[in-house]
Parts: C-alpha cells; sequence; structure tokens
C-alpha cells in the first residue's frame, strides 16, 4: 500500500511539473506594432531568447492600429502597442486604450522629456529632424535653424514633405509650444513660400530631391539619412548632403522617438512589462543605435558607428507630450498656411 501511494505520488509530482513547463512555455506577450518587422523582430527575438517569453507580432499602419484597439475593446489580445512619433503614441493615450505603467528601470533609464508624465507610453529609440543641406551649394554657415527656413533667401530652394506627415506636425506643434500659434503660423507661411516643388514622397526623396539639385535644402529625419549612407544605391546621392544641427543656440534640435505602451485591457502585464524593461536595457539600445541608426534613449547607452560620425549635438529638452497636445493646432496652422 505504502509503495503504491509513493507511486501515485510521484506520478501527482511529475504531472504537476509537466503542467508548470507546459504553462511556462506557453507564456507570451502580444505586440500590436506600426514599426516595419524587420526592423523590430530581430529584438524580439533576442527577448525570447533570453526569457522564453513568445512575442506575437502584429504589423500595421499606426492608424489602423489604434481604430483596431479601439473596436476589439476588452477583447483586444494586445498587450504592447509600439509605435512612431509621439504625436502617435498621444493619440492613443487620449483614444484611452493605453494604461499606465510604473516600472523603476524604465523610469530610471528614460529620460523625463521622452515619455508620458504618466507613465502611458515610454520613448524607446530617438531619431532628430534636421536640416540637410547641398554641400556644393549651400556653405556651412549659410543656415543654423529651423526659423532660417522661412527666409526669404532660401525662395525656391526648400524641399520637405506634406502636412499630413506626422513628423512635420510634430515640429510645427514643437515650435508652437515653444513660440505660440501666431509665430507658428507665420513661420509655416514662410516656409510654404520658399518650396521649391509641392510636398511630395518621405524623407529620403527629400535627400535626393537635394542630390539632384531640384532644392538646395531639405528637412528630414536622421536616421532615413543613415540608411542612405549604408545604402549602394543612394550612398552617392546622400554623400552630396550635409546635416545642419538646428537651434545648436537656442532651445537646440527637435527630437522624436519610437515608443511603446502597454494597453488598456492587456492580459499578460508582467510579461508586458518585462517587454518594454527589456527594450530600454543596454543590449536593445545599442542595437537601434548600430542596425536602425536612431539614438538611443538611455544617455549611458552607445552609439552607433554612423551616429558618432555626426558628432554631438544639442537636443530639445521639451516633453514630447506636448507635441500630441499640439498636434490639432499644428495641423490646422499648417492647413491655414497653405501646406498641402
Amino acid at each position: 500500500m505504502k509503495r503504491a501511494l509513493g507511486q501515485l505520488l510521484g506520478l501527482a509530482v511529475a504531472a504537476t511539473a509537466a503542467i508548470g513547463g507546459i504553462a511556462q512555455a506557453a507564456e507570451e506577450v502580444n505586440v500590436y506594432s506600426s514599426r516595419k518587422e524587420v526592423l523590430i523582430r530581430p529584438l524580439l527575438d533576442r527577448f525570447t531568447k533570453e526569457t522564453g517569453i513568445k512575442v506575437n507580432l502584429l504589423s500595421a499602419d499606426a492608424g489602423a492600429l489604434l481604430n483596431r484597439l479601439q473596436n476589439e475593446g476588452r477583447n483586444t489580445p494586445a498587450d504592447i502597442l509600439l509605435t512612431v512619433d509621439a504625436g502617435n503614441l498621444h493619440r492613443a493615450r487620449e483614444a484611452g486604450v493605453l494604461q499606465p505603467v510604473e516600472s523603476e528601470a524604465l523610469e530610471k533609464h528614460v529620460p523625463a522629456a521622452l515619455r508620458d508624465p504618466e507613465g502611458h507610453w515610454f520613448g524607446l529609440s530617438q531619431r532628430a529632424r534636421v536640416i540637410f543641406r547641398a554641400k556644393d551649394r549651400v556653405p556651412a554657415d549659410a543656415i543654423d535653424s529651423y526659423e532660417d527656413l522661412a527666409d526669404p533667401k532660401w525662395d525656391n530652394r526648400l524641399c520637405i514633405r506634406s502636412s499630413e506627415n506626422i513628423y512635420n506636425q510634430s515640429l510645427v506643434a514643437s515650435i508652437i509650444a515653444h513660440e505660440g500659434v501666431e509665430a507658428a503660423e507665420a513661420w509655416a507661411k514662410g516656409v510654404v513660400e520658399n518650396m521649391a516643388r509641392p510636398p511630395q514622397g518621405g524623407d529620403r526623396d527629400q535627400y535626393r530631391a537635394v542630390a539632384a539639385g531640384e532644392c538646395d535644402i531639405a528637412v528630414g529625419n536622421t536616421y532615413y539619412y543613415g540608411h542612405m549612407l549604408q545604402d549602394k544605391n543612394d550612398r552617392a546621392a546622400a554623400e552630396k548632403l550635409a546635416i545642419v544641427w538646428p537651434n545648436q543656440d537656442g532651445r537646440g534640435t527637435h527630437v522624436n522617438v519610437s515608443g511603446a505602451g502597454m494597453t488598456k485591457h492587456a492580459k499578460n502585464t508582467d510579461n508586458a512589462i518585462k517587454l518594454l524593461e527589456f527594450l530600454v536595457s543596454p543590449e536593445a539600445q545599442k542595437w537601434y543605435a548600430e542596425v536602425n541608426n536612431e539614438y538611443p534613449v538611455r544617455p549611458d547607452a552607445e552609439v552607433g558607428a554612423v551616429l558618432q560620425q555626426w558628432g554631438e549635438f544639442k537636443a530639445d529638452e521639451l516633453n514630447l507630450s506636448n507635441l500630441g497636445i499640439h498636434n490639432a493646432e499644428a495641423v490646422r496652422v499648417m492647413d491655414r498656411a497653405g501646406w498641402r
């Protein structure tokens, strides 16, 4: 009898261990991401390798993901929303699809200016929106601020994306936050008057246009330029351009982020926080810098070789939540200025 009981007890322990193993293997976290899968999947795979937590990824446009989260409500499988631009992150917060996260690691490693004041979202990587000049046609000291983009001397010499682009909306929102609506509108009108062509294409198209002589200066994000320098098909065009770090004697260069937050109805909350904390780890931050030419949010993180070549710059320390707060007004300002 005792032997039989012992055997039964042993089987029970083994079964419990097996169930525990299945549960552990089934741990997962579900991510909705507006970033291209090729840019984020390697990091997610590293997270899985280190933690054993499976990451299920759904990639789509930022607006589509926000609509999906709103429609799914409490039935959403998503635990994390990962997207680009603080404007999009703020929209998600205002739509009520994110919840605040308390994490000592996130608060320690993500500077206050690069996260939501109440923890609804956290910046994971930075990009600067800068001015590019044609090396052979624009002297290094010819332009040094965003305000200069509205100077009549650049009439018919500027290339920039449309007002529908969230990056440009956030740039205008930052000007509203610093200078007010009236000053931002006067600036936007000057920018429109200086455009060499109607806005078209993405950031890389603006750089190519400068290289081709269609315009002499352009506005764009740094990481696109880094990609062009590493692309054999675009390198020659990129090498005709030089970066101008705007407003170094004032508020600093406008920066923005890719970032993430935990969804309001997340089911795997512990795993979601673990993933968010992993994405600001030294390993992940170094990857952002080396592979995607984005600046880390952690001040102590290593910067990639391409970024090091560009040197250091003073960044605007405006809390990026302001980009979302002023987004609607920024769009109205651009509409009134005739920015299409």
